[in-house]
This record gives C-alpha cells, sequence and structure tokens, in this order.
C-alpha cells in the first residue's frame, strides 16, 4: 500500500464510506434502531468525506498540490466524524446520574432554531445519546463509528502521501 495513487486511496475511502451508510440505514431500517442527533451529525460527517473521497478518484489531480488539498478536506470531515463519534462514546460512559436530560428531537430543533444553537445542543448531548442502542463485539455503535472514522484517516493521510495522483505514486525513499 506503501505506493498506491491518490485515485486507489480516494477510491478505497469511498467504498469505505458507502459501506459505513449502508450499514448504518441496515441498522436504522432492517433492525430498527433510530439514530440520535449523534448519530445523524456522525453520518454526514461520514457523508462529507465520501463526496471529497469521491471528488477526489473522479478529478485525479496530478501535482502534490491536488493530493494535499483532498487530503486536507477528507482528513477535515474525517476528523470532525470522529470528534463527535469520541462525544458520542463519552456520554454512553457517563453514570445514569450525570447523563443530561433528553431535549427536543433533532428536527423540532432544526425548525425552530439557528443551526448554531442546534449545533451547540447537539454536541452538548442529551439522554438519547447516552443510550447503548446495540452492541456487536463488545462496542457500542460509535465506537465502531470511530474506528471506521480512523480507517478514513488512514485512506486521507495516503491521499497526502500519494505524490501525483494520476497513475504515479510517492515513494518513500528511506
Amino acid at each position: 500500500m506503501g505506493d498506491w495513487t491518490l485515485r486507489q486511496w480516494s477510491l478505497t475511502g469511498f467504498v469505505l464510506c458507502v459501506a459505513m451508510m449502508a450499514a448504518a440505514l441496515v441498522m436504522e431500517h432492517v433492525f430498527g434502531l433510530e439514530p440520535c442527533p449523534l448519530c445523524v451529525f456522525q453520518r454526514v460527517a461520514v457523508i462529507a468525506a465520501g463526496v471529497v473521497f469521491l471528488v477526489a478518484a473522479l478529478h485525479g489531480p496530478r501535482g502534490r498540490a491536488g493530493a494535499i488539498i483532498y487530503g486536507v478536506l477528507a482528513s477535515l470531515a474525517v476528523l470532525a466524524g470522529a470528534g463527535i463519534a469520541g462525544r458520542h462514546l463519552w456520554l454512553q460512559s457517563l453514570p445514569a446520574d450525570q447523563v443530561p436530560s433528553c431535549g427536543p428531537g433533532l428536527d423540532y430543533m432544526l425548525d425552530v432554531m439557528p443551526f448554531q444553537q442546534v449545533l451547540n445542543n447537539v454536541l452538548s448531548g442529551s439522554g438519547e445519546c447516552a443510550e447503548v442502542g446495540a452492541r456487536f463485539l463488545g462496542l457500542s455503535i460509535p465506537g465502531w463509528t470511530l474506528i471506521g472514522f480512523l480507517v478514513l484517516l488512514v485512506c486521507a493521510f495516503g491521499m497526502l502521501f500519494s505524490g501525483r495522483g494520476r497513475g504515479t505514486a510517492y515513494r518513500w525513499n528511506g
């Protein structure tokens, strides 16, 4: 993998984003797990990263500047999602008496509040975000999502160091 092109890293990142969104939609529509506001924001981060990965793959810039721009944009989306997933895990780890009370639903907040206030309310958390809806191999959904974001971060960093994009790869001389 050390000599992958920007396009290969981008396509890998995009496929992983599609897989993460497919898993989220299966959990919601097949298993009936309703996403909390923090889950919705994590989905937005996955979609944002997926768009960057897809555009980078389609564009396939030749120079270092393109690799840096796309790598930084993908990294920002991924790091935002990882931060939200980390916050979600922290809320789930709180003792029951320290969990914030449940607030209004995300749809209601988006209808009646300015976006900045919605963002503040969602990131401060609510009781519904502290509930652990399901576990797989001992990890909650936000735990798996955080792992997914860390894998996506490898793809974003791969883009940063991929060199010239189309067909040529940056090789470590060391």
